[in-house]
């Protein structure tokens, strides 16, 4: 597992970051925050085209700035590969001749990463003839994505690769990038202040607010907490659960997955038995219940303990953290509710779970699966 090393500034205008961190990078680390918290300059801080960045990076032992260096290490001898917003193809060469400029020029490096490989991964043969001018914003983003893994990157960086893109096509760019570490065998380290995109992806993420850190973790871990409330928002808020597949009712096109102790049933997920899954629980679609329900058309009822409750003062609502034997639900219910219910932390409830999306297969390890047919898929009402 790559070492990412941080104890770095880098100042621009009244803005400045400062940041001390030491990231195990596993799969797919989201930078997340709002806009003008710091995450491009970080990004560009680690690949080497900060100027104005002191302090020490280093990556895998290997110092890049500061420490053993008395300047610091040219961004093109870092092993960085950067994708940026925009693909930034060569306009005058085919897609072939943009994949294959860039594997000459890595040529050199040690790490195998074939043409072949690449292409294949991204799906990209039908494209390889093509001008990029005649490319939509998808297919040259892939593209993008291709040229730079050619350049055979220790370390593989995007700055919110999918921010130009409308939602179907950042839907079919999601499948694609969500299993190039596994694929590649490189570490990813994503800017997004999509926290759907980074739910989808990211197998751990860093907070970024105003230039410093405000949390790390796990994705699942870091969505449970209340207290990061102003930087996750309202409308997205929610968790993630790693579960898995263990019955397929084929009569009613339904599967049921294990999370923790309890079953949730979702829509029919396209994976056999024993296959591991990522859902999506928004804040906004649990209801709670101090009795249980009765004829109801929800088919996913959890019996629970609330364990922390956070008023919102200037708002009609509240966020309680809700345990259901394990895994940790969110529910947004207005403040009067939470009063008339007499609601507190230990009070036993039951989550009416109205929606859930799934997001993705998961191989036993927690990373992404090679794609099966499956796409995201909400439940309405189960």
């Amino acid at each position: 597992m790559a070492q990412l090393e941080l104890d770095c500034r880098a100042s621009f205008g009244d803005f400045t970051l400062d940041l001390r961190q030491s990231l195990a990078l596993r799969g797919i680390t989201a930078l997340f925050g709002p806009s003008g918290s710091g995450k491009s300059l970080l990004l560009r801080t680690v690949a080497g085209l900060e100027s104005r960045a002191s302090g020490r990076v280093a990556f895998d032992g290997e110092d890049w700035l500061g420490g053993s260096r008395a300047r610091p290490l040219a961004a093109h001898r870092r092993g960085v590969g950067v994708v940026f917003q925009d693909a930034r193809l060569f306009p005058h060469l085919s897609v072939a001749g943009n994949l294959l400029y860039a594997a000459r020029r890595a040529r050199h490096v040690r790490k195998s990463i074939a043409f072949d490989d690449v292409v294949a991964a991204l799906d990209l043969a039908p494209l390889l003839t093509r001008q990029p001018g005649s490319l939509s914003g998808g297919e040259a983003q892939r593209a993008a994505i291709a040229r730079t893994l050619l350049m055979r990157p220790a370390l593989l960086l995007m700055d919110e690769p999918l921010a130009a893109l409308d939602m179907g096509r950042k839907a079919e760019i999601l499948a694609y990038i969500e299993r190039l570490p596994e694929t590649f065998g490189v570490p990813i380290l994503y800017v997004s202040h999509s926290l759907e995109e980074v739910a989808h992806l990211a197998q751990d993420m860093m907070v970024l607010s105003q230039g410093r850190i405000v949390a790390v973790g796990s994705v699942p871990e870091i969505m449970t907490r209340l207290d990061l409330h102003p930087m996750t928002g309202r409308f997205e808020a929610g968790v993630v659960l790693d579960g898995e597949v263990v019955r397929q009712d084929r009569t009613f096109a339904l599967s049921e997955v294990s999370v923790g102790a309890q079953i949730l049933v979702v829509p029919a997920v396209e994976a056999e038995i024993g296959a591991r899954v990522r859902l999506r629980l928004r804040a906004r679609d649990i209801a709670l219940a101090t009795e249980k329900p009765k004829g109801l058309s929800i088919r996913n009822v959890l019996p629970g303990k609330v364990l922390e409750i956070r008023g919102e003062e200037k708002t009609a609502y509240a966020e309680l953290l809700v345990d259901i034997g394990g895994p940790r639900l969110r529910a947004r219910i207005t403040r009067k509710s939470v009063h008339e219910m007499g609601l507190s932390p230990g009070a036993r409830v039951y989550a009416l779970v109205k929606s859930v999306t799934f997001d993705r297969r998961l191989s036993h390890r927690g990373t992404p699966c090679a794609p099966t047919g499956t796409r995201t898929r909400r439940q309405e009402e189960l």
